[in-house]
C-alpha cells in the first residue's frame, strides 16, 4: 500500500479541523504545483497518509488520514473568487486536482520536524532534502515504520 504525506498550515486546514468535519472528511484542494499534483493523481482510495502541520511554530506530523476518494478535478481553480483560481484551468481541461481524505486517528504526540532531521534511519526521507518545499511527498514503507514508532 502506497504511503504518503500531506502538508497543511493548520491556521488553514489542521488535523482538528479535519476531524470536526461531517463523516471526517473533506477535500484536499489548492495543490498548485505540478509534481504534488502528479502524486496527487498517483493517490488511490484506502491509501494513508501522514497529515503534516507546515509554517507553524513547530511543524511535524500530527495525524494520519485516508485517501477516501481517488483523484478529481479541484473546482476551486475555477473559482475567480478563489485564492486558488487558474484561469488555465477549465471543467473541460483541468489543470488541477484533489482527493478526498478521510480523518484516521491523530498521533499519540507530534512528531516534529526537529525529530525527524535527528533520526538517521529518516536521512533520506524526500521531506528532509534541502530545498524541497512540496506539499504532497511519497513516504515509503520503512519511513512509515520509522515514524510511528517515534510517536
Amino acid at each position: 500500500m502506497p504511503y504518503w504525506l500531506m502538508k497543511s498550515e493548520p491556521d488553514v486546514f489542521s488535523i482538528d479541523i479535519l476531524q470536526s468535519r461531517p463523516n471526517q472528511t473533506e477535500h484536499w484542494d489548492g495543490v498548485r504545483n505540478f509534481q504534488a499534483r502528479n502524486f496527487t493523481r498517483a493517490m488511490n482510495v484506502g491509501d494513508r497518509a501522514f497529515f503534516y502541520h507546515s509554517s507553524c511554530a513547530e511543524p511535524g506530523v500530527a495525524g494520519i488520514v485516508e485517501i477516501a476518494r481517488s483523484a478529481y478535478p479541484d473546482f476551486t481553480s475555477w473559482d475567480q473568487k478563489s485564492e486558488y483560481y487558474d484561469a488555465r484551468s477549465t471543467p473541460s481541461k483541468p489543470y488541477w486536482y484533489m482527493v478526498d481524505v478521510r480523518f484516521e486517528r491523530k498521533l499519540k504526540r507530534l512528531v516534529s520536524l526537529a525529530q525527524l532531521r535527528a533520526n538517521p534511519a529518516l536521512k533520506d526521507m524526500r521531506l528532509l532534502a534541502r530545498g524541497n518545499r512540496l506539499s504532497i511527498l511519497p513516504v515509503c514503507a520503512s519511513e512509515w515504520e520509522i515514524i510511528l514508532s517515534m510517536e
